[in-house]
């Protein structure tokens, strides 16, 4: 008897923090951070401090991303893409820098169910800060993983040349 009690508190306190993310409560997320919104149950587009912000759902596979252009991806220099690429691995954080189409953008990819209110808004704010920080700090977030001396005089190198390239 006790480990069926025991498997059973186990699965009711699993449930309990299970998140149940849907289109309609991301509506009224977006809605609520977004300075305008337009969209439908699974495809929004919205500004956040004129920064341009695109969020896609599939509810059938329980994936839903959060992307923003950043500039022409045929503008980028070789220094641009290797800092990015560094960024990715120690300052983007949840977010990616990632190029489709002829464009770079910041991309947060998460599976939508598992998701809560503050990790959508906390997805919109990385995704912003990746946007408006690519080739200065390409941080999405005070944080960042350490990485060595070499590489961090690397990647200030890069990014210091690459400074003067348009954004979209």
């Amino acid at each position: 008897m006790k480990p069926f009690l025991a498997i059973l508190i186990s699965l009711c306190s699993l449930s309990m923090f299970s998140q149940n993310m849907t289109n309609e409560k991301l509506d009224d997320i977006y809605t609520s951070i977004s300075d305008s919104i337009q969209g439908r149950s699974n495809a929004w587009q919205f500004y956040v401090k004129e920064v341009q912000m695109i969020s896609i759902t599939d509810s059938i596979h329980n994936r839903m991303r959060i992307i923003s252009p950043i500039m022409d991806s045929n503008a980028l220099t070789d220094d641009l893409i290797k800092a990015a690429m560094i960024a990715n691995f120690h300052t983007a954080l949840d977010v990616k820098y990632a190029v489709t189409d002829g464009v770079l953008w910041s991309v947060f990819i998460h599976p939508l169910k598992e998701l809560s209110e503050h990790q959508v808004k906390e997805a919109v704010s990385q995704v912003y800060n990746a946007n408006i920080n690519f080739g200065t700090t390409f941080a999405s977030t005070g944080l960042s993983f350490p990485f060595s001396q070499h590489s961090e005089e690397k990647a200030k190198k890069e990014k210091n040349s690459s400074l003067k390239k348009k954004k979209i």
